[in-house]
C-alpha cells in the first residue's frame, strides 16, 4: 500500500476525504487554490444533512416544469444558453436523464450512499469526538402548497422512517408553520443540521493535530504531469510536486485540469442562500417548502435560507435579484422566523453531473481517484464517500456495494 496521497481541493469532499485517509493510515498532501479552506461551495450552503431525500434533479417532467418555472422571476431555476459545448454536453446528458427509469435507479444509488454517509459521520462524532459545527439531529419536514405535489408524496412516502401529517397537524410539530398555507406534509425524523463551513473547520484541526496532512493553501495546480497512463507529479507555478496516488475533489474546476482520456461531465450550478439571525418564531425543525424549492435550517442561533439551480456559467457573483427574491419568499412565509434585512447573501457554485450520481472511485489512470460532482448533496454525502475512496485506496473491501461507485 502507498502511504502517501495528494488531494486537490479544500471543501467538504476534499476534507472529509483526507480525514478518512488519515483514519486509514495514509499521509496526505492537500492543495487547495483558495486562501482559505472550505470558501467555495461548501461555505454557506443550505446546512441540511438530508439523507433521505437525495432523488436526483433529472426525473421525468422536470424538462416540462423547468419551461413554466423559466417564465417566472421568482423561478426555483434558471437557464441561460451560452456558447460553451461544455454545457451543452451537460444539458443533453440531463435531458437524457430526465425518465423515471433512470432515476429511480440513481436515487436508490444516492440513498444507499447517503446513509453510508450518515452512518460514517455518527462514527466520526462517536469514536472520534468530531465537534464544534452546531450538528443536531432535528428531522426534517417536507412541506407542500400544491394538492397534487402533496398526493404524489403520501403515496411514495416510506411508513418506517417518515410521518405524513395534515395541513391542521403541522403546527403542532412545527409552531412557526402556524398560519402559513401548507396543504400537509412529510416529516422524517431521522435527518440532521449542521454548519458546513465549521464542519470542514473542524476536520482540518484534526488534520493538523494529527500530524499526517499537510495544507498547501492558495496554491493552484495548473499541470498534472503523466506517462503511460501514471499521474506523475503536479506543477504548482515554478514548483513540481512528485505524487504517489492523487485523488482529485476539486469541483467543477476539476474540468481544468484536463487529462487525455478523462472524461469529467461535471458542471456548476448556482445556488444560492442567506444567513439571518433568529427571529422569535425560527422553525426547530428543518423545513423544505417542496413547491417554491427553498430550504430552512435552524444552525445555533442563525437561520439558513437557501435556494434556486442556476445554470448559467461559471460566474460566482451573487445575482442581486435573485438574492432579493430569496429574501422576499422567505420574509412572506415566515416573516418573524429571521432578521431577512441583515442575512449574510451568499452564492456557491455546486459541481453536479447530469445524472446526480457523483463520480466516485477509479479513474483510467492507474494511480488517479475521483470523488467529485455531488451537486447540492455535498455536505450529505461526504463522510461516506471520503470513507469509502480510503478504503479502496488502502486495499481494503468497501463497507458498502455500489455499482458505478468506487
Amino acid at each position: 500500500m502507498t502511504s502517501r496521497v495528494t488531494v486537490i481541493g479544500g471543501g467538504v469532499i476534499g476534507l472529509a476525504t483526507a480525514y478518512a485517509l488519515v483514519r486509514e493510515g495514509f499521509a496526505v498532501e492537500l492543495i487547495e487554490a483558495g486562501e482559505a479552506l472550505a470558501s467555495g461551495a461548501s461555505f454557506a450552503n443550505g446546512g441540511q444533512l438530508s439523507y433521505r431525500y437525495v432523488a436526483p434533479l433529472a426525473d421525468a417532467g422536470v424538462p416540462w416544469h423547468a419551461l413554466g418555472w423559466m417564465l417566472r422571476g421568482d423561478s426555483p431555476l434558471r437557464l441561460r444558453p451560452r456558447m460553451d459545448p461544455a454545457q451543452w454536453r451537460w444539458l443533453l446528458a440531463f435531458m437524457a436523464a430526465c425518465r423515471g427509469s433512470v432515476n429511480r435507479t440513481n436515487a436508490a444509488r444516492l440513498l444507499r450512499l447517503a446513509l453510508h454517509s450518515q452512518d460514517t459521520l455518527t462514527r466520526w462524532r462517536e469514536e472520534d469526538g468530531l465537534d464544534g459545527f452546531a450538528w443536531r439531529r432535528n428531522g426534517k419536514l417536507v412541506v407542500f402548497r400544491d394538492p397534487a405535489s402533496f398526493a404524489q408524496a403520501r403515496q411514495r412516502f416510506d411508513a418506517d422512517h417518515q410521518q405524513v401529517l395534515g395541513a391542521d397537524e403541522l403546527a403542532g410539530l412545527e409552531p412557526a408553520l402556524a398560519g402559513v398555507p401548507f396543504m400537509g406534509g412529510v416529516f422524517t425524523p431521522s435527518e440532521e443540521v449542521g454548519d458546513c463551513h465549521r464542519f470542514c473547520l473542524a476536520l482540518a484541526a484534526r488534520l493538523r493535530a494529527s500530524g499526517r496532512c499537510h495544507f498547501r493553501l492558495g496554491q493552484r495546480v495548473s499541470k498534472i504531469r503523466h506517462s503511460k497512463g501514471v499521474v506523475q507529479a503536479l506543477e504548482l507555478g515554478d514548483e513540481v510536486l512528485a505524487v504517489d496516488n492523487l485523488v482529485l475533489c476539486a469541483g467543477y474546476r476539476a474540468t481544468q485540469l484536463g487529462l487525455p482520456g478523462l472524461r469529467l461531465p461535471v458542471y456548476p450550478l448556482k445556488g444560492y442562500s442567506l444567513t439571518v439571525p433568529v427571529g422569535a418564531r425560527a422553525p426547530e425543525v428543518s423545513v423544505t417548502d417542496y413547491d417554491r424549492k427553498i430550504v430552512y435550517a435552524r444552525i445555533d442561533q442563525q437561520l439558513r435560507v437557501a435556494a434556486m439551480v442556476d445554470i448559467v456559467g461559471f460566474d460566482e457573483t451573487p445575482d442581486p435579484l435573485r438574492i432579493a427574491s430569496l429574501r422576499r419568499q422567505a420574509a412572506a412565509s415566515f416573516p418573524d422566523a429571521g432578521y431577512y434585512a441583515h442575512g449574510q447573501e451568499w452564492a456557491g457554485m455546486r459541481p453536479a453531473t447530469p445524472t446526480g450520481v457523483p463520480l466516485l472511485g477509479a479513474s483510467p489512470y492507474r494511480n488517479l481517484w475521483l470523488n467529485l460532482g455531488h451537486g447540492a448533496l455535498g455536505f450529505t454525502l461526504a463522510c461516506g464517500s471520503g470513507q469509502l475512496l480510503a478504503r479502496a485506496l488502502a486495499g481494503g473491501q468497501p463497507a458498502l456495494e455500489l455499482p458505478g461507485l468506487v
